[in-house]
């Protein structure tokens, strides 16, 4: 190890001791050796309006001459919003190459925060409240992010250009997993436009045992030919979060006109971060045994993947 990535790892461990003192049970481990972190920042612990759940990756050469690399999850933060959130801690990093940032960064997320908690916009539109808020950081799948370059949320009233088409496409269902009486299961249908999106959950929702589940997760990715940009959009139900990973692990499998839902019939006992990890394998399961990923090899390979290349430029959009 070279000399600066001493100095670096000392200084890291020192920040890292520092940040969970500071924030306590809001800092998560993901994964230690990776130096992967979380922390759940919200406008007002006691009464949160406002969430993100900032991901952090630290490189060998951090913080001497390089930024963490980070990943933002709200399923509210989108478009101009996230843009200038992620320009603000990237300004951050530039005022202060060479010295821990990450208690600035969280703070300044916490700014935005308090500062959009104290206009008169309502908070996020929330259906049903998880189980499990005792827990919002990933756990289970620590898989390379790699932002699309062309990628744009979709509203259901917006179609730009995308052709509309009245066929409900098949609706396949995965083999179910149940851990400590819990039951997750998803269901795959291949799409090309929102309307089918809305379809497919139209027929999901007549089925009386998946419209009585306690969640019902889903994520879709629709490739337009002639602009290249995917539109795509994912919802958690109540699940914090989950709709935001399960959008992330199609990204990485780098599917497209695609639709997944996951089902979850929650058994009255807390999973803890385990609840992400089925979501995600039930959805990676139904899309490999599909044909929806290029093969089963190259997947594995794509999740397997921790570690981001420290020269990747974020682009957000």
């Amino acid at each position: 190890m070279a000399e600066g990535d001493v100095g670096n790892d000392q200084r890291q461990n020192e920040e890292i001791e520092a940040m969970a003192a500071i924030y306590g049970e809001e800092w998560c481990v993901i994964d230690d050796s990776a130096k992967i972190f979380c922390i759940r920042i919200s406008d007002n612990i006691d009464d949160p309006k406002w969430t993100v759940c900032l991901q952090v990756n630290l490189p060998s050469e951090y913080p001497s001459t390089a930024p963490p690399v980070y990943q933002l999850n709200a399923p509210w933060l989108k478009g101009q919003e996230r843009a200038d959130l992620s320009n603000s801690l990237e300004e951050i990093y530039i005022q202060n190459i060479g010295e821990s940032i990450l208690y600035l960064w969280v703070e300044k997320i916490r700014d935005v925060l308090i500062q959009k908690s104290q206009t008169a916009e309502p908070g996020p539109d929330v259906k049903k409240k998880t189980e499990e808020e005792d827990v919002e950081c990933e756990d289970g799948l620590i898989v390379e992010y790699q932002p699309e370059n062309a990628v744009r949320a979709l509203d259901f009233n917006i179609s730009e250009h995308v052709p509309e088409i009245e066929e409900l496409p098949p609706v396949d269902h995965g083999v179910p997993i149940t851990d400590r009486r819990s039951t997750f299961q998803a269901h795959v249908a291949p799409v090309v436009c929102p309307k089918q999106v809305k379809m497919v959950l139209a027929k999901l929702y007549e089925n009386k045992k998946i419209a009585s589940a306690t969640h019902n997760i889903y994520a879709y990715r629709i490739y337009c030919e002639d602009k290249q940009t995917f539109l795509q959009d994912c919802e958690d139900d109540g699940e914090t979060a989950a709709g935001g990973r399960l959008l992330h692990l199609m990204e990485i499998l780098k599917v497209k006109n695609v639709m997944v839902v996951v089902s979850r019939w929650y058994g009255g006992i807390l999973l803890g971060p385990d609840r992400f990890k089925h979501i995600n394998n039930c959805a990676r399961n139904i899309l490999v045994e599909k044909n929806f990923t290029s093969s089963p090899e190259e997947s594995s390979k794509s999740l397997g993947k921790k570690k981001v290349k420290k020269d990747k430029k974020r682009s957000e959009h």
